[in-house]
């Protein structure tokens, strides 16, 4: 079972810029999706962005479209979450989840087979 391990949180300003990466423990990354989700203290896990990993085709959640990003680098088996103009409703753990084929609920947590143990964004206002 592939492992996944997240880095690159940390604290920014409101504005600010982060970039999250997921690192992969396979030299060949053979599932269909790399997803992030997010948990805030106190609220349920939310879907943030999901990537098909073979075709590229993303898809956001609307609270953060036009400011997040998703990409995937093949050969370094590792996704990626840019994050820019950030919010302080943006402070959650983020996971990183892979997802071994395709299913109606890609936007669920439920979908997901393998996650990572998370990494830490706060933003102050």
């Amino acid at each position: 079972q592939v492992h996944l391990v997240e880095s690159g949180g940390g604290l920014v300003q409101a504005g600010g810029s982060l970039r999250l990466s997921c690192a992969t423990s396979e030299r060949t990354f053979n599932y269909y999706a790399m997803a992030w989700f997010r948990q805030a203290p106190g609220k349920e896990r939310e879907f943030v962005t999901m990537i098909n990993w073979k075709s590229g085709s993303q898809y956001y959640a609307d609270s953060v479209k036009g400011r997040f990003t998703i990409s995937r680098d093949n050969a370094k088996t590792a996704g990626y979450l840019h994050m820019n103009s950030l919010k302080p409703e943006d402070t959650a753990v983020y996971c990183c989840a892979a997802a071994r084929s395709w299913s109606s609920n890609l936007r669920t947590s439920v979908a997901y087979d393998t996650w990572g143990q998370g990494t830490q964004v706060t933003v102050s206002s």
